[in-house]
């Protein structure tokens, strides 16, 4: 399995490559170099032959045209001398002819019974006919080529003879093996050296491109510290230089992402709303805290849950939001631990389609705003609004219809007209009353009702309070009882506002106390340092389902009742906003007809005085 992955690399295929065009061109090389040799040298052989065998005919010309009788020695004789000694050629044989073609000589002893016979070969037949160009390639038995050239003998512009040679070209052959040998072991020893250069050649390519692959994959798997070395300047040394360039870039980026991922993740988690993210499908896929708070769960539960399920969306309300469009609506949400109790939250949800370019709406995000307060703020608001309405609009209509019927002819009877007189008065002072409680109430809203705190007497301010409602507790028959705790002294606080309080505490347990009853205002410290100041009554109590709203304003138990008593309903609210103004807190208990006890916590200061 290693060989085949080897040749798939690069490196493998550069090495080929590189070898691959060192063969062909060498190859093309051998070829055209060969090919050159061997036309060269049968060329040069075939030359040499025609040569000889054009001296000879010209030697044979004059011996062969002077044969005869006549004459001391034998022209034929004179010419085989001539053949043997002169031509003679190293696996050649030469034959001279007559004019009928008989062979007169041969130069080869072998061959002695050739003379006297007929050479009947075509190139022969040629010459005799006076054609001087007669060559051929001829491969004998013994697998041997051999080259013949025939050449006319003429004399006096008469064919007396012929000349025919036959040369082996075994020699020649011979020598082009040799040379194709010489060539062939050069080609395997440049092929070789071209493997080894190869070798070297790609590694200094393919090293670079390992090394970058190795950072790749170790960037790829988060470690961005490794630096991609730079081998030389050109194109790969460019490449290690992008490279670097790149890891320092990605790296920059995912700081930068993972950044504002924990910022993201930070704005989510600290959001006072909450936030749903769902897919297109409306599957959760993410949720805050404030979310989980608010739905009662951990935001991990929801995951894959649908998000209409888990906001309890009807079919139609599903149906707006699933459409892709901003989508606003405020819904009742009973947390898990909350349902038995009853409990519900109001909340405003605002649906907002995620888009993405080329995939239309990819998911919703969801911000749930906790508005119950709100509501509640808003429902207050509008009640205030209407009590307000109401108490002023009832002494309104009284003066009013008082005023008519003085108008009428009331003043001219002195007993009625000063009887109607004095319920417009009445009426008059009690908006006055209102108007004023709801002055002192705005100003202790807007922080304007300046505290001015003095060591006060905790005692005296309490008998004080006391000596005043003395005569209306004395008419009704009521105890009135002053208890201070020993080591209760002095504490700083404003005795006026305090008064006031105190005030409106004495006066309601007075109105709703019965003769014979009983008035106790107390003073103690508590464990945390605290003046705990109590008024407690015998009277005819509140019920339960009152006390959460007993300090809200212009509420009222039996509110015909207290109307008629003179009361405008903003005495304990403005109590605790006094209390609250000091930094302490205010509380009611009580019990249906068995009384009342209101009690108020201030805080110890070391600001002129202390309480023990």
């Amino acid at each position: 399995m290693k060989w085949p992955s080897f040749f798939r690399t690069i490196q493998a295929k550069l090495i080929i490559i590189y070898v691959l065009l060192i063969l062909i061109a060498m190859q093309l090389i051998g070829v055209y170099f060969v090919s050159a040799m061997k036309n060269s040298l049968t060329s040069n052989f075939t030359k040499d032959l025609q040569e000889r065998a054009e001296l000879l005919s010209v030697l044979a010309a004059d011996k062969l045209g002077g044969t005869g009788d006549t004459g001391e020695n034998n022209p034929v004789e004179s010419l085989g001398a001539i053949v043997n000694n002169l031509f003679n050629l190293n696996g050649a044989e030469i034959q001279v002819l007559d004019a009928s073609g008989k062979v007169l000589i041969t130069s080869y002893p072998s061959h002695a019974d050739y003379v006297g016979k007929k050479n009947t070969q075509t190139v022969v037949s040629r010459a005799l006919q006076g054609i001087k160009d007669n060559e051929e390639y001829v491969i004998d038995e013994d697998n041997v080529r051999k080259k013949v050239v025939a050449k006319p003998v003429m004399n006096n512009g008469k064919i007396v003879g012929a000349i025919y040679i036959v040369a082996s070209m075994k020699e020649l052959y011979d020598t082009m093996g040799r040379v194709n040998n010489i060539f062939i072991s050069g080609i395997l020893l440049a092929l070789g050296m071209t493997c080894v250069l190869g070798v070297i050649l790609a590694h200094t390519i393919t090293h670079p491109i390992k090394e970058m692959t190795n950072h790749a994959t170790a960037v790829a798997e988060g470690s961005f510290d490794q630096k991609m070395p730079v081998f030389g300047n050109d194109e790969i040394g460019q490449l290690s230089e992008a490279f670097n360039y790149m890891t320092s870039r990605l790296r920059e980026a995912l700081i930068q992402n993972e950044e504002e991922k924990e910022k993201l993740a930070s704005i989510l988690t600290n959001m006072s709303d909450g936030v749903i993210a769902t897919d297109e499908a409306g599957k959760v896929i993410l949720m805050n805290r404030r979310a989980g708070a608010i739905l009662g769960v951990d935001e991990d539960e929801l995951a894959g849950s649908d998000i209409a399920q888990v906001l309890g969306l009807t079919p139609e309300q599903a149906d707006t939001f699933t459409e892709g469009t901003y989508v606003t609506m405020l819904l009742q949400i009973s947390p898990e631990e909350e349902k038995e109790k009853s409990r519900h939250y109001m909340v405003r949800v605002t649906f907002t389609p995620i888009h993405r370019r080329e995939f239309g709406i990819t998911g919703t995000i969801a911000v749930l705003q906790d508005v119950t307060e709100q509501e509640k703020l808003e429902a207050s608001r509008r009640e205030f609004v209407a009590n307000v309405s109401h108490e002023l609009r009832t002494p309104l209509t009284t003066i009013k219809s008082y005023t008519e019927a003085l108008d009428n002819g009331a003043l001219d009877d002195p007993p009625l007209a000063s009887r109607f007189v004095g319920v417009i008065q009445n009426e008059t002072e009690r908006m006055i009353r209102l108007v004023t409680d709801l002055l002192h109430l705005s100003r202790l809203d807007n922080k304007e009702a300046l505290l001015r705190k003095q060591p006060t007497d905790v005692l005296e301010m309490l008998e004080d309070v006391s000596d005043r409602f003395s005569f209306q507790m004395q008419q009704k028959g009521i105890l009135a009882e002053v208890r201070v705790e020993e080591g209760v002294q002095k504490a700083p606080f404003d005795r006026d506002q305090i008064d006031q309080v105190l005030d409106n505490l004495v006066s309601n347990a007075l109105k709703y106390t019965p003769s014979g009853g009983s008035i106790t205002m107390e003073a103690a410290l508590t464990e945390g340092r605290l003046l705990a100041i109590s008024v407690q009554d015998t009277g005819i109590g509140i019920p339960k389902k009152d006390l959460d709203r007993i300090f809200e304003r212009f509420y009222r138990v039996d509110k015909a009742r207290s109307r008629n008593m003179g009361g405008t309903g903003l005495g304990l609210s403005i109590a605790r906003e006094i209390v609250l103004a000091h930094g302490g807190t205010i509380s009611l208990q009580s019990e249906l007809g068995q009384g009342t006890k209101v009690t108020f916590t201030l805080p110890l200061g070391d600001e002129g005085g202390s309480a023990s």
